[in-house]
């Protein structure tokens, strides 16, 4: 699943390019050649995917940027993309 361009494509189409925890837009930092650059996170962990599973890039999947990636990651079981916003907001006040 992490590597089907085609559901890529349509999550990206669907939630747009930019990452969906931060909100940062790569194409306005770095220019021209972040463009379509952004990670794509699974909502249901790979490792709790059966074989059998049918895949909905929608639902199943967030663009995220490689930091917020990492984040998410951090622990076991992943953040959720919601945590890690209300840490990221708890720490604004910082």
């Amino acid at each position: 699943y992490e590597r089907d361009k085609k559901a890529r494509d349509k999550v990206v189409e669907h939630h747009g390019c930019q990452c969906n925890v931060c909100g940062v837009d790569l194409v306005k930092i770095y220019g021209d050649i972040a463009e379509g650059f952004i990670h794509v996170h699974h909502l249901v962990p790979l490792s709790a995917i059966k074989e059998d599973y049918q895949l909905d890039p929608v639902n199943d999947l967030l663009p995220v940027c490689p930091n917020c990636h990492a984040m998410l990651h951090r622990r076991k079981p992943p953040f959720s993309p919601e945590q890690l916003k209300a840490l990221m907001d708890a720490n604004k006040s910082n």
